[in-house]
């Protein structure tokens, strides 16, 4: 591993965070770069990067966590929540698994919303919704299609049935009792914390906001290498989602095409014959963000890396780290 990473990796340009845990001991560990450019802060095991799309692990998480509670139903129909919703036939289980077919926020958003210079927030992504009805990409439950809005969507679930704000909910249902000391929801009209990482364009500037910044769910979670094999071992323990509900979220749900990859709730995974073998992981790109969360559940087998300066090596990285480790069935995963 320190082979690899002291040739191929830093070679990439690497900037950030590698880990990579068995049974949750860390065995090999790294940091590299800067937090920010400008000031040269040095990357360290208490910085925090911004998730991307692993945040919907958190997310979906806190879905199956108020559903197990029997807060919520994973039948439950979207107008439950938002009853002027256009879009019918689609339950929060096809939100978890990406088979609603709404369309994706990223793409309709530019042409309706008109106020650039201001964040944007989830309750005005589905008021847009409500009022010009974009056209949906397929009928719902009939086939996989990843699309941000639904995580987007099951944030706002959350708010509507704890009566709490989905940060709020986030650090006092998961966060703090998990001691992911640092972890946060993003929240871009506020100060920077400490050690959270700037983003960077591949040629080291920075990398904005945009107005996408203010939605969560999809996106927006701020988080360490530590405190991501924290989350990796607690999904382990039962602390938070007992075995029946994992086995829900690591049940492939997308059965249409042959191969390996699928998608839990709120998880992709590759499935096989020998299922002993099947991974669980989430990839992730926003901004100049890309970071991978691989977990290798037969022998609790964990990588992470996490990047704050664009560097499509990162998701390269996942194949040659495998066959290290002893988890090669060569693939590699470089999507979202």
């Amino acid at each position: 591993l320190n082979a690899f990473y002291n040739g191929k990796l830093l070679r990439t340009g690497f900037n950030g965070a590698i880990l990579v845990a068995r049974k949750g001991v860390i065995i090999f560990e790294e940091y590299h770069g800067y937090e920010n450019s400008r000031t040269k802060a040095p990357i360290m095991d208490s910085s925090s990067f911004q998730l991307a799309s692993i945040s919907k692990t958190f997310t979906g998480a806190a879905i199956l966590w108020l559903a197990q509670k029997e807060e919520l139903s994973l039948d439950d129909s979207l107008q439950k929540f938002f009853p002027g919703f256009p879009y019918k036939g689609i339950n929060v289980r096809m939100l978890l698994n990406h088979r609603s077919g709404l369309p994706n926020y990223l793409y309709f958003c530019d042409s309706l919303w008109k106020e650039e210079s201001r964040f944007i927030t989830n309750d005005e992504v589905i008021k847009l919704m409500e009022l010009h009805k974009p056209p949906i990409q397929h009928l719902p439950d009939t086939h996989f299609q990843y699309c941000n809005t639904n995580f987007m969507l099951l944030a706002s679930i959350i708010e509507k049935v704890s009566g709490q704000q989905y940060a709020d909910f986030m650090q006092q249902t998961i966060f703090k009792p998990l001691g992911m000391i640092n972890t946060f929801v993003y929240d871009p009209a506020s100060a920077a914390r400490p050690h959270q990482t700037q983003s960077h364009k591949y040629n080291g500037q920075f990398e904005p906001d945009t107005y996408f910044d203010g939605v969560m769910g999809d996106k927006g979670i701020y988080s360490s290498a530590r405190d991501m094999l924290k989350w990796d071992q607690a999904l382990y323990s039962g602390q938070l989602l007992n075995q029946a509900t994992l086995k829900a979220a690591f049940t492939p749900y997308s059965n249409e095409k042959p191969g390996i990859r699928n998608y839990g709730l709120g998880w992709r995974l590759m499935v096989y014959p020998d299922s002993t073998k099947n991974v669980v992981y989430h990839n992730g790109w926003w901004h100049g963000n890309n970071t991978v969360f691989y977990r290798f559940v037969h022998d609790s087998t964990t990588l992470v890396i996490l990047g704050n300066k664009y560097n499509r090596g990162i998701y390269q990285a996942v194949k040659p780290v495998r066959e290290i480790i002893g988890q090669s069935d060569g693939e590699e995963a470089g999507e979202e």
